[in-house]
């Protein structure tokens, strides 16, 4: 996969996570996180929990260890990486943060 596709993915479970956590725990904390991807350094902030610190962390590194080179989506992949129980967490904060992104950006379009 390309460092910008790898950017985007990463940023995506940023999004995706950060909004789950800000609704659903308390006691985040702003965590930096450096990540090596084909020669190219990333650094991203997250505000997560300690919880959701491990999970995307657990995330990312199965996207780093993709081996696809055009990356699918996890959902439809052919030979996945998760074990059964991290893809339900995952899924669920995934669906979660997606509905109500999806409808927070529909209403901020309509009452800016």
């Amino acid at each position: 996969m390309t460092c910008e596709k790898f950017d985007y993915e990463v940023k995506t479970l940023k999004r995706f996570f950060e909004y789950f956590c800000q609704k659903k725990h308390k006691n985040s904390i702003r965590y930096t996180k450096v990540i090596n991807y084909k020669e190219k350094s990333f650094v991203y902030e997250f505000t997560l929990c300690n919880e959701c610190i491990k999970d995307v962390d657990y995330s990312i590194d199965r996207l780093l260890s993709c081996v696809h080179e055009q990356k699918p989506k996890c959902r439809r992949c052919p030979n996945p990486c998760y074990e059964k129980n991290m893809w339900k967490k995952i899924a669920k904060v995934m669906r979660y943060s997606g509905i109500h992104l999806k409808i927070d950006s529909f209403n901020k379009s309509l009452f800016p």
